[in-house]
């Protein structure tokens, strides 16, 4: 246990953190795919947030025709009252064509558009809904910061579990890229990026003016691109990170469609977006080449601490996991980002409506 306060306000659990919190002002967005339904971690999530009993809830639901029904169903068993957004829904999907935005889809883009509902409450919370460790807790350790002035707020976590060091994306990737980019750039962007301790934790909370002035990446790429944001909406003085204890999460492969190898090709390029956004000019030969020599100084590292705490730990296949990553570090390609909310014409309400008509359609 430890209390270090770091660059941005850091706020440590040091046994049984439970702050009293805005609640009862505030809308929880919890994104979900088809894959969640009925699983142990997403039923933990909507029963538990039955009893926190937020002022909102939506379910940002990614889904086929062939499933919604059934997950919907299952949703509204729930005692939880929760708006259900199915944001892949035809009509939806036509109406942001009609707009413009029928780009890029995916996570990142499930949560903007329910983030545009949200951001009509004084403060807004976004957690992932794969977590077996869920606590009640958390929406309020999320949120207590904000009641305190800050305008934005990370959680961070461990993630250990089965006797094995997990959370590979980050520590083998994004971590060791960061302190690459530290050595070689001097940008306060990237200081910030380094500032939390877990960057791509799905869990954060802002409040709803810093939400709407939010561009937001359409996948996998929205963690890293938030920070992005965030570090221009309200920088330094403005963050905080809390502690949400261990996390247990469902676990994806290296390889193969939406495993680790493909996040982080979005991780990549929105990292790569925020420091293009600065104009700062990155060596991509020599910041790989950098990469690599920290993140195998990393994978020595672990593995000591692995070995103090008497985990399992293959420095090989933890290598072979950066060599796969490795090849995310290029140049990030066209801006595919979804606008602030404040610039944008869409009617989040709209999108609702179309999402409530197919889902009756459905039933």
């Amino acid at each position: 246990m430890e209390y270090v306060q770091e660059r941005i306000a850091t706020l440590h659990d040091y046994g049984g953190a439970d702050p009293a919190a805005p609640t009862d002002r505030a809308a929880v967005v919890v994104p979900m795919t088809a894959r969640d339904h009925a699983t142990l971690a997403a039923e933990r999530v909507l029963s538990t947030l039955a009893a926190v009993d937020p002022a909102d809830v939506y379910v940002a639901l990614r889904a086929g025709e062939d499933r919604v029904g059934d997950v919907a169903a299952w949703i509204d068993d729930f005692d939880v009252d929760a708006t259900l957004l199915w944001c892949n829904a035809p009509a939806v999907e036509d109406r942001l064509a009609e707009a413009g935005l029928d780009g890029a889809a995916g996570k990142g883009r499930d949560v903007w558009l329910a983030l545009g509902l949200a951001a009509r409450r004084e403060f807004v919370a976004v957690h992932d809904a794969d977590a077996t460790t869920y606590s009640a807790s958390h929406v309020p350790k999320l949120l207590y910061p904000l009641a305190e002035g800050y305008g934005f707020v990370k959680g961070y976590y461990a993630r250990v579990e089965n006797d094995r060091l997990y959370g590979r994306l980050f520590r083998l990737f994004v971590r060791p890229l960061l302190r690459a980019l530290d050595g070689l750039i001097d940008d306060p962007v990237v200081d910030y990026l380094l500032a939390f301790r877990y960057a791509l934790s799905g869990e954060f909370a802002a409040t709803g003016d810093v939400v709407r002035s939010l561009r937001a990446q359409p996948g996998w790429g929205l963690e890293v691109g938030t920070l992005g944001e965030a570090h221009d909406a309200v920088g330094f003085d403005g963050s905080a990170q809390v502690d949400l204890g261990t996390h247990e999460h469902d676990h994806r492969a290296v390889a193969g469609p939406s495993g680790l190898g493909d996040m982080c090709e979005e991780v990549g390029r929105a990292l790569f977006r925020v420091l293009d956004d600065r104009d700062v000019a990155v060596d991509y030969d020599a910041l790989c080449e950098r990469y690599r020599r920290e993140a195998d100084r990393a994978i020595d590292r672990y593995a000591v601490d692995a070995g103090f705490n008497g985990l399992d730990y293959d420095r090989g296949d933890e290598r072979a996991q950066v060599d796969e990553y490795a090849g995310a570090v290029r140049r990030p390609g066209d801006d595919d980002r979804l606008p602030a909310w404040r610039d944008c014409d869409l009617d989040p309400r709209a999108v609702l409506d179309l999402s409530n008509e197919a889902l009756a359609y459905r039933a």
